[in-house]
């Protein structure tokens, strides 16, 4: 694992957890020493039980772990979920050899549904002796799209932790600090239920720098902020979002100085945006991403409010399904955001095509249009004309095959 940040090892393996597909269910990312930890969590107030158990944990600042299962949410179940939640993560630590007050846990999958801990316990074991023994487990994962060979352990793990997406996320960045080179690699998993304030998405980070904690925690809220939670597929939020962020100090980087933390900081809002447009180019039947950027406004809130309700307008997502530059459905949706407006001074251009300006519709080209729209990624720029705050949200088109695949999730 090259690009994997040292001391940090992961793994992923199917365990018949949910619909029993021959894919990875059950993912393990560990940590040779004890890591500082932060988390960032859904704000849906129904919460499944590895969320309430792991923002308890995540509170003390430290983690060696992070165990997760897709398949299963593991939400909306009760004292029974957490006693499972728990049992979970001891299993997990007593095989590693760690506190169960070290493992984090996460879950995504179906709602409502009981973990089935025969599966879960004999799942966890086979993983932690991947993991600690260095031979490969028997039930390999299936190959990458396209790579012929086998899939190295990361993938695996990210692999594991998919449901509806279709391609496994992971990236890395390299750092240098204090002559030493330090490394942040990052994997995301989520394609339907997204929407900013987090979404039915999972994200473990990770770092080799030795980060002091406050910083560390203040960095993840800050770069989930511009890069997650600026993220919408559908604009319903999950029960199960999790961010987990991790950085063990094997590399030897000693982040102090302000430069060296600024320099972190941006590596790690880098690598999150980078990972927040493949979860939305990956949505849910999605064609094309859709970057909509509002300038002009008041304030930074309102200019927050108009790119969401956009970015979430079935109709305007619609539209870009059907490559139609409907720029009336832009406006409509933008009188109903509750950011403040002046009508006639709005202006609305697809890339570099003006279509709308002062209020009304322009005489553009569409077959112009029509091209820009058909592309794989579509720019779209409001300007409110009212103020100097923007804002900028990440959103994809709405398919038929987002019907059909959310239609027949639980099947």
């Amino acid at each position: 694992m090259n690009n994997f940040p040292s001391g940090f090892h992961a793994w992923g393996l199917h365990s018949g957890i949910g619909k029993n597909k021959p894919k990875p269910d059950l993912a393990l990312f560990y940590s040779e020493t004890s890591c500082r930890a932060a988390g960032v969590f859904t704000r849906n107030q129904v919460k499944a039980a590895p969320v309430v158990l792991s923002q308890a944990r995540v509170r003390s600042g430290r983690a060696r772990a992070v165990l997760i299962n897709s398949g299963n949410a593991n939400a909306c179940t009760g004292a029974r979920g957490m006693k499972d939640a728990v049992e979970s993560a001891a299993l997990a630590a007593k095989c590693l050899g760690v506190s169960s007050a070290d493992v984090l846990v996460a879950s995504t999958g179906v709602i409502g549904h009981f973990l089935p801990m025969m599966k879960m316990r004999a799942g966890i074991w086979r993983l932690c002796r991947a993991m600690r023994g260095a031979r490969p487990d028997p039930m390999r994962a299936a190959p990458s799209q396209g790579s012929g060979t086998e899939e190295a352990p990361e993938a695996r793990a990210v692999r594991a932790m998919m449901t509806t997406d279709t391609v496994p996320k992971f990236e890395e960045r390299s750092v240098r600090a204090g002559g030493r080179t330090y490394k942040i690699w990052g994997c995301v998993k989520g394609a339907g239920m997204i929407h900013p304030d987090m979404a039915t998405m999972l994200s473990v980070l990770l770092t080799d720098a030795q980060v002091p904690s406050a910083f560390l925690k203040a960095a993840l809220k800050r770069s989930v902020d511009e890069s997650f939670n600026c993220a919408s597929v559908d604009g319903d939020t999950s029960t199960n979002d999790s961010v987990y962020l991790l950085a063990n100090g094997a590399s030897g980087a000693a982040l102090s100085s302000a430069k060296d933390l600024k320099a972190f900081e941006a590596a790690l809002s880098d690598l999150c945006l980078s990972l927040a447009r493949r979860m939305v180019r990956d949505g849910e039947g999605a064609t094309k991403l859709v970057e909509i950027t509002v300038t002009g406004a008041r304030t930074p809130a309102d200019a927050k409010k108009a790119a969401v309700t956009v970015a979430t307008s079935p109709l305007v997502k619609t539209a870009f399904f059907g490559n139609d530059a409907n720029w009336g459905r832009i406006f409509a949706a933008l009188g109903r955001s509750g950011a403040k407006l002046a009508p006639n001074k709005i202006k609305v251009a697809f890339g570099p095509l003006k279509v709308a300006d002062k209020g009304v519709g322009l005489n553009f080209s569409e077959k112009r249009a029509l091209a820009i729209l058909k592309k794989d990624t579509v720019p779209v720029s409001i300007d409110l004309g009212v103020g100097k705050a923007r804002a900028k949200v990440l959103t994809c088109d709405f398919s038929f095959d987002y019907v059909k695949i959310n239609a027949e999730y639980r099947t």
